[in-house]
């Protein structure tokens, strides 16, 4: 028996001659066989011998898959997983004397030899399955292009680099376990890889029941995966798989009788098209938000000098999930995706330009239960692969979406926690210039010596329905843009910015919020991902999670992946928090989204853009979290959706999300806040629809109110030029009331609307 030094050293040199065989042109170079044999032994190759690319499988949160990442379509099985009939197959064709030789086949060698020799050119390489394997396998190892054209190229180095490898398995694996993972390793044509994708895509069915006609299609179609493709060259495959029915004839392998049964079939293809990718999900914008969020984990916290090494790292994290073969857990919930989807395209055309999406979040944990877009994904006409949900680390857009007037709870949530009473109010206009602001430590562009904001700030309200004196209650449920300027500089614009980023709100590029005045009106960029953690940190009474979708990730070897900590923080006082909600329950009842209620405790906040560039809506009840907003995605600022606000179609879309998603879930209520917050004093507005308006305000000045008349006349069952409502219905005196006076049914302008 030959030693183990002996065996290497015939076993380089014998790698130097198929090397010369297979590559003629070799010798022509001066490298010379023992100048090529040098440093065979010293090559590293232990690292190349991890698993094949495997597709990775996402599930929702009831285990049911809703996604498969794949750069290659494969799914690996072990050898009895395999028919005996695809087994003989390949061997027949590939390797007829494979589990008699070692790494390299001397006489196949010689035969390839003298064929290459007789035709004057390569004609015959002599390689073994486990060189195959082999080369495959380095094939498979690289990550980039450069290594496929290095794991590829006709040049010695490779080829001893592919018979060393090819010696290591030899040492390190049985024969069994070598076939094993060529079968699952091979391409057998049409983004089949492996020998379980390949029974699937070609004739649905598994590698364990392959037939004898469908294993001998098969074992043909890997020495030319295009050329003898099927699906593309049926003429051509059905002569090489008739061929390896003789060749396993020849070998004994099957009888004549069942080579000539075999050889009179067709080929009785039944094709699988696997579909990979978010585009084939049915959840594709969650999908979209998993898929950004495991190539973010895998990129760890690697900080990149420029954008070609962070779009390197990120293409590199991009094959790990791909190629990885990992099982992916995530938070979505299919009764909350339905209600969602459903509910934002039945307002909007999903093929148009408007577009509506969603975000719903579980409070308490930050748990991101559906994720929504009106439009089609995908890269066709009228369709998009942005997430416009989404911040630009997920998937979306840089430019995001305006906060709107949902924006001004956190002001409200600065004020409250300073210890400003309820009951604090302003005198405002329609319009005004509220000076004074200071300006606040910034660290980012266009921040000038690190400071920003601070000045005066001329500030309107977004319809003339809207002036008088409000407090933090009515300002809220009206959504009074000069009283939440004058809250703001009460409370100071660099306080409220903190609030909302104690929120986790951010501006769609990853940036900190801009600290400038008009901040409270949400003109910085964010997502809705955010925005519904934000309120389910409200919901949550203070307790901010931040987004999270994933609640775990095991790789094919079953090790878990290291997960970033879901982080929960206290940012509130749980007193704040629950004042807050009192008051945006009034905004479902009383204020701008009046009507809007879903029939148990709920609170909210209407939203309409500067200049009408997006209207959005976001609310809460103690169980779940939703924001939407509805704009045109060209650009919010140059293609405005004039006369939409946050009650018109965002609201809807709300309502009908959580209608839909809560549907027999227990209803549970808010906690009332027990510290005192100094509420008003509120009494019931006299009931005075129906009467000519001088009558009426002169009931409601002897109640003690203040009252204005709307510029706009509503429809109403009142009598035309009378009264048809009043609001608020119930406030401390003192307070101005707006009268609103009917148009009678047949005409007339509505207030404004929500803002």
């Amino acid at each position: 028996m030959l030693t183990l030094l002996k065996l290497l050293a015939a076993s380089a040199a014998a790698g130097v001659l198929v090397a010369l065989v297979v590559l003629p042109g070799i010798g022509g170079t001066g490298i010379t066989a023992r100048e090529a044999a040098d440093g065979f032994m010293d090559m590293d190759v232990a690292e190349i011998t991890r698993a094949p690319a495997e597709k990775t499988v996402v599930y929702d949160s009831k285990g049911k898959v809703i996604a498969t990442f794949f750069d290659e379509y494969r799914e690996n099985v072990q050898l009895e997983q395999i028919s005996d009939n695809i087994k003989k197959a390949i061997v027949a064709i590939e390797d007829s004397r494979f589990y008699e030789h070692g790494a390299l086949d001397l006489k196949g060698t010689i035969r390839a030899l003298s064929r290459n020799a007789t035709n004057g050119g390569t004609v015959e390489g002599g390689s073994t399955l486990t060189q195959q394997l082999a080369k495959n396998m380095l094939v498979n190892n690289t990550d980039s292009e450069e290594g496929y054209e290095a794991a590829t190229e006709a040049t010695l180095n490779r080829k001893l680099r592919e018979l060393r490898l090819a010696l290591h398995l030899e040492q390190t694996m049985s024969k069994d376990e070598i076939l094993r993972d060529y079968l699952n390793i091979a391409n057998f044509g049409a983004g089949a890889y492996g020998i379980q994708a390949a029974a699937k895509r070609y004739f649905n069915t598994t590698a364990a029941k392959l037939t004898l006609v469908q294993a001998a299609t098969l074992a043909g179609i890997t020495k030319n995966p295009y050329g003898y493709d099927p699906t593309l060259h049926p003429e051509s495959a059905l002569e090489r798989r008739n061929t390896v029915l003789a060749r396993m004839q020849q070998l004994g392998e099957i009888t004549a009788e069942e080579a000539a049964e075999a050889h009179d079939q067709p080929l009785k293809l039944n094709e699988f098209h696997p579909k990979g990718g978010c585009e084939a999900s049915s959840s594709p914008y969650f999908c979209n938000y998993v898929y950004n969020e495991m190539v973010n984990i895998f990129m760890g916290d690697a900080k990149p000098k420029d954008a070609k090494e962070k779009e390197e790292l990120r293409e590199k994290a991009r094959k790990q999930l791909l190629r990885g073969g990992y099982q992916i857990h995530t938070t979505l919930d299919p009764k909350v995706q339905k209600a969602a989807d459903q509910a934002v395209k039945y307002a909007t055309e999903p093929t148009g330009w408007k577009v509506n999406v969603e975000a719903v979040v579980q409070p308490g944990t930050g748990k991101v239960l559906a994720i929504s877009n009106s439009k089609k994904y995908g890269p066709g006409k009228g369709q998009t692969t942005i997430n416009l949900a989404a911040d630009e680390a997920h998937g979306g857009s840089v430019f995001g979406v305006d906060a709107g007037s949902t924006f001004k709870v956190f002001t409200l949530m600065e004020a409250l926690d300073q210890g400003l009473p309820i009951r604090t109010s302003f005198s405002s206009p329609a319009s005004t210039v509220v000076s004074g602001f200071p300006d606040c430590a910034y660290d980012y562009p266009p921040a000038v010596n690190g400071r920003l904001g601070g000045g005066s700030w001329p500030v309107a309200n977004a319809s003339d329905s809207e002036s008088g004196t409000f407090n933090m209650k009515t300002g809220t449920w009206h959504s009074v843009n000069t009283f939440y300027a004058h809250l703001e500089k009460e409370v100071g614009v660099c306080e409220a910015t903190e609030m909302a980023t104690k929120f986790g709100m951010i501006r769609t590029n990853g940036q900190p919020l801009q600290p400038i005045p008009s901040q409270v009106l949400g003109v910085n960029p964010i997502d809705m991902v955010h925005l519904a953690a934000a309120y389910a940190g409200i919901a949550a009474r203070g307790k901010y999670c931040a987004p999270n979708v994933i609640t775990s990730a095991v790789g094919p070897d079953g090790k878990k992946v290291d997960l970033p900590e879901t982080k929960c923080d206290q940012v509130v006082d749980e007193q704040v928090a629950d004042a807050t909600t009192m008051i945006l329950e009034g905004v479902l009842t009383q204020g701008t989204a009046r009507g809007l209620g879903i029939g148990r405790p709920a609170a909210a906040k209407t939203g309409t853009c500067e200049n009408y560039s997006c209207a959005v809506f976001a609310g809460y009840t103690p169980n779940l979290a939703a924001a939407t907003a509805y704009w045109d995605f060209r650009g919010g600022h140059a293609h405005p959706v004039t006369g939409i606000y946050g009650a018109t179609i965002p609201g809807p879309v709300w309502q009908r999300t959580m209608s839909a998603a809560l549907s027999g879930v227990e209803v549970i209520d808010f906690k009332a806040p027990v510290k005192d917050f100094g509420d008003v004093k509120e009494i019931p507005v006299p009931d005075v629809k129906g009467k000519p308006v001088g009558e009426a305000e002169a009931i409601l000045r002897e109640a003690g109110f203040t009252t204005r008349v709307a510029g706009k006349q509503v429809r109403s069952n009142a009598p035309r030029g009378t009264v048809a409502r009043v609001s608020p219905g119930r406030a401390e005196p003192g307070t101005t009331v707006t009268i609103y006076v009917s148009s009678g049914r047949g005409g007339g302008g509505g207030p404004g609307g929500g803002h």
